[in-house]
């Protein structure tokens, strides 16, 4: 999922509720229906921290980082806060996936989400029309994916 910048009226919008003490917490001022308790909520957390992480998927996901650090065409790489949220968002894919455990491929679906905003290319890529999202899948298709 890609998230645009929003049109210029809705960002003075936000402004504006912010400026006359919005508050995130009260939804009921921003228009917003709760979708689940905050108990439910809870629970989902403690069963996604509860999910099976074997070492070969942490060095998979060590790797896929440490790649946007060494590729020619990325002047800045991902940060180790990078593999943090591949790792968190891995687990939470495989619950909703109905699994106990993390595998490669829920490594791999949340690798791009994470990774296109944490990396900058390098003006040449760009001048030559690469894009974030290119130079990332092809790393990302590189990796030796565990068995």
């Amino acid at each position: 999922m890609v998230i645009e910048y929003p049109p210029n009226e809705v960002e003075v919008d936000i402004l504006r509720r912010h400026h006359s003490g919005f508050r995130p917490e009260n939804l009921d001022s921003a228009n917003l229906q709760r979708v689940v308790a905050r108990e439910e909520l809870l629970a989902m957390q403690s069963r996604v921290r509860e999910i099976g992480v074997e070492e070969k998927i942490l060095d998979y996901i060590q790797q896929t980082v440490a790649s946007t650090r060494r590729a020619t065409d990325i002047l800045v790489g991902a940060s180790p806060r990078a593999g943090i949220a591949m790792l968190n968002c891995g687990k939470a894919l495989a619950a909703i996936r109905g699994r106990e455990f993390v595998i490669p491929d829920d490594i791999k679906d949340v690798a791009l989400p994470i990774l296109r905003h944490r990396v900058i290319l390098r003006p040449e890529a760009e001048v030559e029309g690469l894009t974030a999202n290119r130079v990332l899948q092809s790393l990302i298709e590189a990796q030796v994916v565990p068995r």
